[in-house]
């Protein structure tokens, strides 16, 4: 089948876009729930192994803070880049194999390092794939979800599975890897994972190209209206100037400074101000993995029926108090208990970054809206403000850092109120 012309005036050849809802919806939701799950796997694993490399690589906080920030950085790039040139060349699937191939291999490769130069330089190539991972995503997951599971599904792949795979699993096997076989032999066994993954987005995922005839011709047939198909002749230039990507372009500079820095000086905090074994530390830090899980699904879904702003407002309240229960309770049970409750801001983020964009811009601008969002937060929240407080931490104890962490989350809450309503149940617009 051959189709010519389009109102992006351009010919497709033998092009069939991916269904919407039905089966390849679970299967979709499966495949980017596990890929972008490992995304955080790969990401956090330099936090929670950094008790055990910091002193045989002779690294100070200041250190740690900059290998946690590198990755945001590139990861900043590679989303806006990613977004960009997926939006321009109209294909996600090959980007995404690409990305997943190279941030595996340069992880694994983590394990080899010799210093702080070629532990940043490994980690900065890593970053820069992972950063590609959302941006296209996000937008084949939008597009194959049934309106009603749009912000649960994406949700899901945003914040419950980094919260599965990056905050659950991700402490109790880097952690029992390292004690057992040494840290280098934990960064080495990602390879194995990664693998796997880049084969399963070969075989189940369907490339999407949301300018194609073929496309068009499905939306036209299915009835349905994309995400602010009314705005379509939106340039992104306008879409900047909108007062919800400019509100969640500072939104997430914040954002990302609360959860950056967490995670990158928690684990240290409760290791050597607190004295927290191997085994209590990764229990603890469950926690923040459970409540990933949870509240990634949760708050995205309850936000398709009480509105995101609400939810915006009233999740972040509670992601406040996540740094301050590091610095208050000494228990690690009691500890556990609080950060599930309270790590509420990585729902959140879903919001901020896909479904409010998604439902404010039209579709062909949403992954470079997305992209940027992402970039704008990591180069700031998520690379000068854990380095920033690296340097406050070894000046005035660690923490400094947990304080900086609950202080950006107040200022999300106080910016949320700047947010338009956007979800489809709240406005009365039928997605």
């Amino acid at each position: 089948m051959t189709i010519i012309g389009s109102r992006r005036g351009y010919a497709s050849t033998a092009y069939t876009p991916p269904p919407r809802g039905g089966r390849y919806e679970n299967v979709l939701l499966a495949v980017l729930f596990a890929t972008f799950g490992f995304v955080f796997f790969d990401r956090l694993a330099l936090n929670y192994l950094s008790p055990f490399f910091k002193d045989e690589l002779g690294l100070d906080n200041s250190d740690i803070g900059l290998l946690g920030g590198i990755p945001a950085l590139t990861w900043a790039l590679a989303g806006l880049s990613m977004g960009y040139l997926s939006d321009r060349k109209d294909r996600r699937k090959p980007f995404l194999i690409g990305a997943v191939v190279v941030f595996t291999v340069f992880s694994a490769m983590s394990g080899l390092v010799g210093g702080l130069a070629s532990l940043l330089l490994l980690r900065a190539i890593m970053g820069g794939a992972e950063g590609a991972v959302l941006p296209l995503a996000q937008p084949m997951m939008i597009y194959s979800s049934s309106p009603r599971r749009r912000g649960l599904n994406m949700g899901l792949v945003q914040g419950s599975s980094a919260g599965l795979l990056g905050g659950i699993l991700g402490p109790i096997v880097t952690v029992h890897l390292a004690e057992a076989f040494g840290w280098r032999t934990a960064f080495l066994a990602t390879v194995v994972p990664g693998a796997l993954l880049a084969l399963l987005v070969l075989k189940f995922v369907r490339d999407l190209r949301l300018q194609d005839p073929a496309t068009i011709a499905q939306d036209d047939a299915d009835g349905a209206a994309p995400v602010s198909d009314d705005r379509a002749s939106m340039r992104f230039a306008d879409a900047v100037r909108t007062r919800n990507v400019l509100v969640c372009l500072v939104i997430a500079i914040f954002y990302l400074t609360w959860f950056t820095t967490t995670q990158t000086f928690a684990p240290l905090y409760l290791s050597e101000v607190k004295g927290f074994d191997g085994g209590q530390l990764s229990f603890a830090l469950t926690g923040i993995g459970i409540a990933w899980v949870i509240w990634g699904a949760l708050v995205p879904g309850i936000s398709d029926r009480i509105g995101r702003k609400p939810a915006m407002i009233g999740f972040t309240s509670l992601a406040v108090l996540a740094p301050l229960a590091v610095i208050g309770i000494d228990s690690p049970i009691l500890l556990f208990l609080a950060l599930a409750v309270t790590y509420t801001g990585l729902g959140c983020f879903t919001l901020l970054m896909a479904t409010i964009p998604a439902e404010t811009v039209p579709r062909h601008l949403v992954a470079t809206c997305l992209g940027l969002i992402m970039g704008v937060g990591e180069v700031v929240g998520g690379f000068v403000a854990p380095w920033l407080a690296g340097r406050l931490s070894d000046s005035f104890g660690l923490q400094v850092s947990m304080l900086i962490s609950s202080g950006a989350a107040l200022v999300v809450v106080l910016l949320a109120f700047a947010l338009k309503e956007t979800a489809p149940a709240r406005v009365g617009v039928s997605a």
